[in-house]
């Protein structure tokens, strides 16, 4: 049977796209909002220097999350549809339970990583003195509330809607949480309370709604063990270790660029270059949400041929492309007074970084369909070498660049990085349809 463009499993795949990217930016549009307004509470509340310690505890705790956590979304999603499709609810209670047990080991791990950061390299993050248990506490509080396992049921089941109402806990605890320091302690411990109360929030929220979404569909929650599930799904291990090294390479190449700038220029050019960062982020946030819809599309798209799951990798890669023009159009139009009314008069100078920071994260949105269709094609372990190749990449950029220009040359790595991340994971992805 002929593919018609438009129509059949690219056509409902496409649509499904759009209308699950659409809940995820309805809540993300509600986050993007809110975040301006507390991040103008802590900018100007705390100045730029303690800004710029407030933000290198955070990509401290970020670093070690990536480093110990697993995007356990995906297994869920991947190794669960068969399941599901099968009616098989306890294989599938198998295989969240298996996630749950990962989440919460990479919990404890993370929590002596973090202990050991902070004996060991405190100073580097001009702690005052009694902030290291602090800032260990809020550690432990991100650890804990790892939610990837609840997120892949709500996605499994096409729940985008309930995942995106979860997901705005975070900006309305920070919102929340920010006002009552401002008030009550306006200093980085208010705010560090701020953020974690605001994490545990969103955590209740998403398991709350996992469970009564799935109900009897999720099986039995004493069917069986949990460790079984490596067994009945073959392949969970090395998928498993694959898009957790992916997703981590990614977020460590963000945090750590954090705090190799504060080693280089101190929490003044830290802090301007992870609010550039933030609010590049903010306006292209959209590649994230895209990321995760088309990865649960394709993965379905694959089952019915490569004509289909071309269709559908070339209309995605359309969207991605207006979606990035549109973004670059707004940085250089709203950057600059969007800047100046968020943090004030002494954050102007991180504009050009907000404009390189923005240009770097719009060529990874462009490129943003790559990843998924590796994933979706068996292809875990040439995304993860491409991967690991770009965060060398940048780092190794950013080392060399930052004597030379500042914050300017770390910007200027990350426009760097992602170009070449874009060309291998686009000749990787023609390869794979070709095949």
């Amino acid at each position: 049977m002929m593919f018609k463009r438009g129509s059949g499993a690219a056509g409902d795949g496409f649509a499904r796209i759009l209308a699950n990217t659409g809940w995820l930016l309805g809540g993300k549009g509600v986050g993007a909002v809110l975040s301006l307004a507390y991040l103008a509470i802590v900018t100007r509340t705390l100045g730029v220097e303690d800004f710029g310690r407030f933000a290198l505890v955070l990509s401290a705790a970020n670093v070690i999350k990536a480093l110990t956590s697993f995007d356990s979304w995906q297994i869920v999603v991947r190794y669960g549809q068969p399941h599901l499709a099968q009616g098989n609810g306890d294989a599938l209670n198998r295989v969240l339970r298996f996630c749950i047990v990962i989440d919460l080991a990479s919990a404890l791990v993370g929590g002596a990583v973090a202990a050991a950061i902070i004996l060991l390299f405190g100073n580097m993050l001009e702690l005052e003195p009694g902030a290291g248990l602090q800032a260990w506490l809020f550690c432990m509080v991100m650890m804990i509330t790892i939610r990837s396992s609840p997120t892949g049921v709500l996605r499994l089941f096409d729940r985008f809607d309930s995942a995106a109402f979860a997901e705005t806990m975070i900006p309305v605890g920070r919102m929340i949480g920010a006002i009552v320091a401002w008030v009550v302690m306006p200093d980085i411990t208010g705010f560090l309370i701020a953020w974690a109360f605001a994490e545990l929030v969103c955590a209740i929220a998403y398991w709350w709604l996992a469970v009564r979404v799935g109900g009897d569909r999720i099986g039995s929650w004493r069917a069986g063990r949990a460790l079984d599930a490596r067994h009945e799904n073959p392949g969970i291990i090395g998928f498993l270790t694959a898009t957790n090294l992916q997703t981590s390479l990614g977020s460590i190449g963000q945090q750590v660029a954090v705090l190799i700038v504060g080693a280089f220029v101190g929490p003044t050019g830290a802090g301007l270059y992870r609010l550039a960062n933030q609010l590049a982020n903010s306006l292209t946030k959209i590649s994230s949400l895209l990321s995760r819809s088309i990865f649960v599309e394709l993965s379905r798209t694959s089952t019915h041929g490569k004509e289909a799951l071309g269709a559908l990798f070339r209309r995605t890669n359309k969207l991605a492309l207006a979606a990035g023009a549109v973004i670059i159009g707004l940085i250089l139009t709203i950057g600059h007074p969007l800047l100046g009314l968020i943090a004030g008069k002494e954050f102007l100078p991180a504009y050009p970084l907000l404009l390189m920071l923005g240009v770097a994260a719009c060529i990874d949105l462009i490129g943003v369909s790559y990843r998924p269709l590796l994933m979706a094609t068996d292809r875990a372990s040439l995304s993860l070498r491409i991967t690991f190749v770009s965060t060398l990449l940048l780092l190794g950029l950013q080392s060399a660049l930052l004597p030379l220009y500042d914050t300017k040359g770390a910007a200027m790595a990350n426009i760097l990085s992602s170009l070449a991340s874009f060309a291998m994971m686009g000749l990787a992805s023609r390869r794979a349809m070709r095949s």
